[in-house]
């Protein structure tokens, strides 16, 4: 068998140019007046400014020298400000502070974005979220460095969590500072042409930490190496007769800006649309159950390499949990709150006299049931 080991997924280098304006803040106080401050606040360290002013001016001449001016702007990029959504500018191969030099953009999100940065101090490339300058947002990333800084106590480096270096305050954008890790499920699948492959998840529960916010996209592979191997079921006229496959397993899980505790009183709607549980959509009140929903919708997309439920409204959405699975609970029905009672008709799901479209109507009837999906039978019958 002809295998092709590859090191890992290229990354996009598209860097955001929109304009942003926002005030000044002490990051951008004069570098010349402001110095050491402006480089030793957030990094931990200090320069001995006056050191590099007297190697290179004479002794009448009292200013910092150009080579003193050209040390401080590098470590300081220049005040672009914020878009109107509150995302953070930068330029590849400028500084973030002192400590990082931007590398990649490799993703961005409702929250802001991740840049690929290179650590002055630990020699090694990192992973760092930079949030929107937005109240919600901010007090959303505090969350999240509050849980993931618990994660660490606990992590005896089997919880499969991403591990968080660092994090700072930075021209009004909390930074969060994360292992550089490999591509996500979604986008391995994605590069993989939909694909299939085998994968292992563990969570956090016994810490009663609900994550509420599983998919694809925030389960990362530790390692960016794949093999290539042929694929028996692709015809010639389909395209590559090779498929990739993780050339390790190991996952880590990320994302903790929604992750809340058990005892908290948990009503309101979490988790992305295709992985949400239907205690949440008809307002029951959730907990751990609702990860393990999410987890099986992941797995189900694994093995089958398509979204379990792709849809984007309430109705048809538990419509298809019943055709997959089985009528919902009674009991279920019989306590989904206001807003979902419109969904119910005489202790049933009114499907499909309800339907909002004939479209919607065939959405639901294509999906085969859950025992009954071709991967999903053939690995069964391979376990007895």
């Amino acid at each position: 068998m002809e295998v092709e080991i590859v090191k890992e997924f290229p990354h996009s280098r598209i860097a955001d140019v929109r304009p942003r304006k926002r005030a000044r803040s002490r990051w951008d106080a004069d570098p010349l007046t402001d110095a050491k401050a402006q480089i030793g606040i957030l990094c931990g360290q200090e320069v001995n400014i006056k050191s590099i002013k007297s190697s290179e001016t004479t002794s009448n001449d009292t200013r910092p020298s150009q080579y003193a001016k050209d040390f401080v702007r590098q470590l300081s990029p220049p005040w672009r400000g914020d878009d109107k959504d509150g995302h953070y500018k930068f330029e590849l191969g400028e500084n973030l502070t002192s400590r990082y030099k931007i590398h990649s953009k490799m993703g961005e999100g409702a929250f802001g974005q991740v840049l690929e940065c290179w650590d002055h101090e630990r020699n090694e490339m990192v992973a760092i979220k930079i949030v929107r300058s937005n109240r919600k947002y901010r007090k959303d990333a505090m969350i999240e460095i509050e849980i993931l800084q618990l994660l660490g106590k606990h992590d005896a480096n089997t919880s499969r969590c991403v591990q968080v270096r660092n994090w700072f305050d930075y021209r009004n954008h909390i930074c969060i500072v994360f292992e550089k890790l490999g591509p996500s499920l979604y986008d391995f699948l994605r590069k993989n042409s939909f694909r299939s492959f085998p994968i292992d998840l563990v969570l956090m529960h016994d810490m009663r930490l609900i994550h509420t916010d599983l998919k694809p996209e925030n389960i990362l592979l530790v390692s960016p190496e794949y093999i290539k191997v042929p694929d028996s079921n692709v015809s010639s006229n389909k395209g590559s007769h090779f498929k990739m496959l993780p050339k390790s397993s190991a996952i880590k899980v990320i994302d903790f800006g929604s992750t809340t505790y058990d005892f908290i009183d948990n009503n309101y709607v979490v988790s992305t649309r295709h992985y949400r549980a239907p205690e949440v959509i008809l307002g029951l009140g959730w907990s751990y159950p609702c990860d393990i929903w999410s987890i099986g919708c992941i797995l189900v997309e694994l093995c089958s390499g398509k979204m379990l439920f792709q849809t984007h409204e309430n109705l048809e959405h538990l419509a298809m949990m019943e055709r997959v699975l089985e009528p919902l609970p009674s009991n279920m029905l019989r306590l989904a709150d206001r807003d979902a009672e419109k969904y119910i008709r005489r202790g049933h799901l009114n499907w499909p006299e309800s339907a909002t479209s004939r479209e919607s109507f065939k959405a639901v009837l294509k999906l085969p049931r859950l025992q009954v999906f071709p991967k999903i039978k053939k690995k069964k019958s391979k376990l007895g």
